[in-house]
């Protein structure tokens, strides 16, 4: 599964879709300011930048404590293919094995690599499986309008294909919320379900034009800066200034992890993705969701509220837990891997209360 580590790592951002784990950065990176599902309204922004962006204590020792050699030294090339669904290409992350499956789904303008903090810690206990979502990373546009439920009918025969029957599902933002509507449209597709920092709810009470005319702009602007981005991202302080709002702490990131962070950033879903989120409306049906639901939240998240945490587990029911990182921003997966992998982990294994043993969480209003 692991190929020998580079002596001397050269980066070439992407090259682990494309092919080769050699990379330095420079040409063919790609970047966007915000990647993540749910986008607040202006006002909103403004003070959540405020309060979780500038206003910010040191990070403590845990803080990005991944190892990047964890997922450097894995021959990602081999583990990847692209496979027919519905007729079309989707290029799929594939650790195979007789493993229990564990599906992860990632985020809006995202890519598999959101979780490359998440497939080294498992791929040995379990057969991991981690798609670009049409429209982001390796796979094309698909046809017809992207929709939350046009993407969850995806991940559906996306298993058919693989013959995975019912994988533990974790998606990440917009990817949580294909993954609750997975869960509710396939219930026997799913064994349980991981929600990170999820989309779908206070999104409902967003003006809809605004947020598209920014959405559009923001597309422009990162297809046109995204040959800089590698260049741009070298320095902790304009690392920063790319990646605040869905980073606590993004000049804590290594460069390389941060680099293939921002690949998605111009991916050509990231438009008709923003409208699918901003159009489809879950929450009358969450408590359709019968199977165990981890939720996980980062205390300050700043596109998606953390108080949407124990909103989602009041709507799904007795069967969810809702779980806060303090501390932690909207990717909770990436900021603290060693945190949430020993959640992740324990939940399912079947512990009733998975962050008793998980330092710096804490339960949601509720829970």
């Amino acid at each position: 599964m692991r190929s020998e580590r580079p002596q001397s790592v050269t980066w070439r951002s992407g090259s682990i879709a494309g092919r080769c784990l050699r990379w330095s950065a420079g040409a063919g990176s790609s970047f966007k300011v915000s990647y993540g599902s749910g986008v607040a309204g202006l006002r909103e922004q403004i003070l959540g930048v405020t309060g979780n962006a500038i206003v910010r204590a040191k990070p403590d020792a845990t803080y990005a404590d991944g190892d990047d050699a964890s997922w450097m030294d894995v021959d990602w090339p081999s583990l990847t293919r692209t496979v027919e669904v519905a007729g079309r290409p989707v290029s799929v992350v594939d650790t195979k094995g007789d493993g229990p499956p564990l599906l992860l789904i990632h985020g809006l303008g995202g890519v598999w690599q959101n979780w490359l903090l998440t497939i080294p810690a498992f791929m040995e206990r379990f057969r991991v499986i981690a798609p670009d979502l049409p429209g982001f990373g390796e796979s094309p546009m698909p046809v017809g309008r992207i929709s939350i439920q046009g993407y969850a009918r995806l991940i559906d025969e996306l298993c058919t294909v693989l013959g995975v029957e019912a994988p533990i599902v974790a998606g990440n933002s917009m990817g949580g919320f294909i993954g609750a509507e997975l869960a509710i449209a396939f219930p026997t597709r799913v064994q349980k379900l991981v929600l990170i920092s999820a989309a779908g709810l206070s999104v409902e009470y967003l003006a809809k034009e605004p947020l598209m005319t920014v959405g559009r702009l923001m597309s422009v602007t990162a297809t046109r800066a995204g040959a800089q981005a590698g260049i741009l991202i070298r320095r902790p302080r304009m690392r920063r200034l790319f990646l605040q709002l869905v980073v606590r702490y993004p000049e804590k990131l290594s460069l390389p992890l941060a680099t293939e962070l921002v690949r998605g950033g111009a991916s050509p879903g990231f438009v008709g993705g923003l409208d699918a989120v901003l159009t489809y409306k879950i929450r009358e049906r969450l408590s359709e969701i019968e199977v165990p639901t981890l939720i996980v939240w980062g205390r300050n998240d700043i596109l998606v509220p953390v108080s949407d945490a124990a909103t989602f587990r009041e709507l799904i029911g007795s069967n969810a837990r809702a779980v806060i990182f303090e501390d932690t921003g909207h990717l909770p997966m990436l900021e603290r891997p060693s945190r949430f992998n020993a959640l992740l982990a324990d939940f399912i294994a079947g512990d009733e209360v998975p962050e008793a043993g998980v330092p710096g969480t804490t339960p949601a209003a509720g829970t």
